[in-house]
């Protein structure tokens, strides 16, 4: 261990001092240890392909006539899984997109996602990449079919975009928007969690 001091420093205080790093190098060691077998284990179970469905045109509207079903596998090309289990390698999922006409956000600030737009002058299309199993992938899912079970949160939703798109209309206000947003969101988030606990949620395979 490194006998360097720090000026004033007490030799109680260094000992910690010393403690503490001599932990710290024992932490990253056993982090790398464990990176190394999660990256070991053999390819897990194959998951049915998931399904989902494009929205209406209309927000206000919650009717399943009016909606597309679209299934994953569909944005990309033959021998490609459509289960992302990491972000990378990124050209895994970004090249099949981007030959189907979606461009890869590399400026997103949210780092539990990979973000997708459409191609100027197309219909505006957002594309979020998130990881299997994670805590984001769970927190979509369980928003999505809260909201779908409950026409009224549907609907109260529907109106708040509505009336925020029209507040932040300017290009330089869609940060405002997605922030505004989140008041309802967490809110509703927080519903849904306990309606989850008590019917066992679980995220299904597919919109399907």
């Amino acid at each position: 261990m490194s006998r360097f001091v720090f000026a004033g420093e007490s030799d109680d205080y260094r000992r910690r001092r010393e403690e503490l790093l001599a932990a710290e190098i024992a932490l990253k060691d056993q982090v790398e240890r464990v990176a190394e077998m999660r990256r070991a284990l053999p390819p897990g179970r194959r998951v049915p392909d998931y399904v989902f469905r494009e929205g209406a045109p209309d927000l206000g509207q919650n009717d399943p006539v009016d909606v597309a079903d679209v299934a994953l596998a569909d944005l990309f090309t033959d021998g490609h899984d459509t289960l992302i289990a990491d972000f990378e390698p990124l050209d895994a999922y970004r090249l099949p997109l981007e030959r189907l006409g979606y461009l890869f956000r590399s400026d997103n600030p949210e780092r539990t996602k990979r973000y997708f737009r459409e191609t100027p002058g197309q219909r505006r299309v957002h594309i979020h990449v998130r990881r299997a199993g994670s805590f984001s992938e769970q927190f979509a899912l369980l928003f999505r079919d809260y909201v779908r079970m409950h026409p009224d949160v549907a609907s109260q939703y529907a109106q708040l975009k509505i009336g925020l798109a029209q507040q932040y209309a300017l290009v330089e206000d869609r940060v405002a928007y997605t922030e505004a947003k989140s008041p309802f969101i967490w809110k509703v988030i927080a519903q849904a969690d306990e309606w989850a606990q008590q019917t066992g949620w679980l995220p299904g395979p597919s919109d399907v």
